[in-house]
């Protein structure tokens, strides 16, 4: 299957002019994903073979329609946002709500309704549930007609309502059978509608607005599209509450942060946007000092990822922007925006220095790793990688340094090489003190030839033979001694086996170990939980012969240049399907396993399920 970004504006073309939905505002890097996982279950070659079955088939629309959309939501995600959601909303829009105001709360992207309904009952808690029913009136839309459909309904099995608090459950849900439903009183409350953020007018006169994990699948562009009539339909005292994957660090003009950590937001007035406007600009005459405001684009480039360390760097050197988590772990202040970089502390730590310039002066991106750093009287360990920023045009526009934690994997990994060296060095024991066995049995029966050979003198010397007996039994006593060691070293091999099996058992990730041949010889719990097979049935079969839901045909060649030694690392994220019949995304690192010698024996994979591109794991 084949096919890039260039290739898919025709399909996106036709999707628009025939079906009338417009998916040019979506990422193009996720569309492709999404495309590309929908050709490959109906077996389309590429994406002209593709637009020639949606042609063909006009029911297969709606199945490419629920691939793009990714409908993953639940109740009471991220669990305490709430409360203080809750807390912002009595704070800001109750206290200057009229008696005769209604309360009007809008969900944008709402899919099955599980946070449309969670919206409405911990406001219900806090209004008292006769008052809330009264007032509020909770708008959730969404451009999916089929999750729509199953939001209306308001039912749910016992596992999507797991994470409702007991009480709350027995409260606002009613059971029927196996399954749960809204009660009727919290369902009149939450009016469900089609709406496209894209192309629909917004809903007006909104007290709160909530809109998580929809705008990360847009482009820049259509994001602030869409934020803008956000604006507009929040009143001025309103909230806007967003996922976690969201900042606004651009779009300060329209939103201010009041909970940047859970994402909550307050609209900024129009009013204080004219008298930013006047305080933003420079005096009478002295226009030519004012500092150029920092290019948009650059904020875009340095904060796409907000879970990681980040730092970025104007063409100068100079630091412009270091995100919540740089701060906290290297110490930084307001005052230190506009510092050279080589004058932070960070930049004497390893090679990060000559990388960074490496990325502003030659353009070119490195990575630098096992950066320690000390934090709390703990010492971290990083993988730092600097890259170079363009705009659109191609300018050089600064650089971003990124900073990904490595402390446990790195903890993990000295410990399996430690338990690995104590097991090499049990084994040069045991084998030492075999061959110290086989000599003192050669030296017995050597002993014993001689004593058959001069049965005749110990006959006539009593005293000699006296004198053997007592040696003999001297050696006996060692060999006793001996074997008692070796019992000893066996026991000690056991627990060194123990250990090794309880630090697989304990790894929440895949663990496989294959020898030289490919053949299985460790397969933790976790593998047995991805792919539902048991140590027992795969150990000593060859790995690629294993029937389980992993693509191993696509880490064939991964796996022998690990063990010919022809590359020390290699990761892949391959679909796979869990012992569930679930389609999940999987990451697969290869390591080799080599001896002290350096000579390549086997291979280690460890194997991780990831969340799907723009959202974490459930």
């Amino acid at each position: 299957m084949t096919g890039d970004v260039a290739s898919l504006e025709p399909l996106l073309e036709y999707l628009y002019r025939n079906r009338g939905f417009d998916f040019h505002g979506y990422k193009r890097s996720s569309l492709l994903r999404r495309i590309q996982k929908r050709m490959q279950l109906v077996g389309a070659a590429d994406f002209e073979a593709y637009l020639d079955m949606l042609e063909v088939d006009p029911e297969e629309f709606s199945q490419l329609f629920n691939t793009i959309l990714i409908n993953v939501t639940s109740f009471f995600r991220d669990g305490d946002v709430w409360q203080s959601l809750c807390a912002h909303f009595e704070e800001r829009v109750l206290p200057r709500r009229r008696p005769d105001q209604p309360v009007r709360v809008w969900s944008a992207g709402c899919a099955s309704g599980e946070e449309a309904y969670t919206t409405a009952i911990v406001l219900a808690e806090r209004m008292g549930g006769e008052a809330f029913c009264k007032v509020a009136k909770i708008y959730a839309t969404d451009v999916d007609d089929e999750a729509l459909n199953q939001a209306r309904l308001a039912t749910y099995s016992a596992r999507d309502v797991e994470a409702v608090p007991p009480a709350l459950l027995e409260k606002y849900f009613e059971r029927v059978g196996p399954k749960y439903v809204v009660n009727k009183d919290l369902r009149r409350c939450v009016i469900f509608g089609r709406h496209n953020l894209i192309q629909d007018a917004p809903i007006s006169r909104v007290d709160a607005l909530l809109c998580r994990n929809t705008l990360m699948y847009f482009n820049a562009e259509t994001q602030a599209k869409i934020l803008s009539r956000f604006h507009f339909a929040l009143r001025d005292e309103g909230v806007l509450f967003l996922g976690k994957a969201e900042m606004l660090l651009t779009h300060g003009n329209l939103f201010a942060p009041i909970d940047l950590k859970r994402r909550i937001f307050a609209k900024v007035p129009r009013g204080a946007l004219r008298e930013r406007a006047v305080a933003a600009a420079p005096p009478p005459g002295d226009e030519a000092s004012a500092p150029a405001p920092t290019p948009p684009r650059l904020h875009e480039a340095a904060f796409e990822a907000a879970t990681t360390a980040q730092l970025v760097l104007d063409p100068g050197g100079a630091l412009v922007l270091a995100n919540e988590r740089a701060r906290a772990l290297f110490g930084l202040a307001a005052r230190d925006l506009g510092r050279p970089f080589r004058e932070l502390e960070i930049a004497d730590r390893g090679e990060l220095r000559p990388g960074v310039e490496r990325a502003l002066v030659k353009r070119h991106a490195s990575t630098v790793r096992g950066l320690e750093w000390a934090v709390g009287g703990s010492t971290l360990a990083f993988d730092a990688s600097a890259a170079p920023l363009v705009d659109a045009a191609g300018t050089p526009v600064g650089a971003q340094v990124c900073f990904v934690e490595v402390s446990e994997q790195r903890r993990l990994q000295q410990e399996l090489q430690q338990a690995t060296r104590e097991l090499e060095a049990t084994y040069e024991e045991l084998q030492s003190t075999s061959e110290e066995l086989e000599t003192t049995n050669e030296e017995l029966q050597s002993t014993v030839e001689e004593l058959e050979t001069t049965n005749e003198e110990l006959q006539s010397t009593n005293e000699e033979l006296e004198t053997m007996n007592e040696e003999l039994q001297s050696t006996n006593e060692e060999l006793q001694t001996m074997n008692e060691e070796l019992r000893q070293r066996g026991e000690e091999l056991n627990q060194v086996n123990t250990f090794l099996n309880s630090i697989l058992a304990s790894l929440r990730v895949g663990v496989v170990v294959l020898d030289h041949d490919m053949l299985v010889r460790a397969w933790n719990q976790r593998a047995e939980d991805l792919w539902g097979l048991r140590q027992d049935e795969v150990q000593g079969k060859h790995f690629l012969s294993l029937d389980i839901g992993l693509p191993v045909e696509r880490l064939t060649g991964g796996i022998r240049a690990c063990i010919a030694g022809e590359d020390d690392y290699k990761e892949a994220v391959v679909d796979a399907t869990n012992r569930r019949g679930k389609m999940i995304a999987c990451k697969v690192a290869c390591n080799p396993l080599s001896p002290l010698d350096g000579t390549a024996r086997g291979a280690v994979l460890l194997m991780e399920e990831i969340a799907p591109s723009g959202g974490p794991t459930p």
